[in-house]
């Protein structure tokens, strides 16, 4: 992959979560990303690239909040509250976007 196929790839995923913030739901979301089908192997790719992206973060989260003394669930809402846009778009497409951690926090 070149710097710019990875410039493209966040290109397009900025554009997909400005839209997700307008509308998760919406049918057009993925529409007219060019190179979505090249750089991501299509829409289903880019959800995968963006659940791995809110996996690392909650990963991150989840440390901190050990460390901190604050629970899981705090960690959760706390990203939630951070990256919204990302949130609804995975809660939008719940068999791709709810990870294996996500739903043992909502036990």
């Amino acid at each position: 992959m070149t710097w710019t196929d990875l410039h493209h790839r966040t290109e397009i995923v900025h554009t997909v979560l400005a839209r997700a913030a307008i509308d998760p739901h919406d049918p057009a979301l993925f529409d007219g990303l060019g190179e979505l089908d090249q750089l991501f192997g299509g829409v289903e790719g880019l959800l995968l690239a963006l659940t791995n992206r809110w996996d690392n973060h909650l990963h991150v989260k989840l440390e901190l909040a050990e460390i901190d003394g604050r629970t899981p669930v705090e960690a959760y809402l706390e990203l939630a509250a951070e990256q919204p846009a990302l949130r609804a778009l995975l809660d939008a497409r719940p068999a791709i976007g709810h990870t294996t951690r996500d739903r043992a926090l909502a036990r």
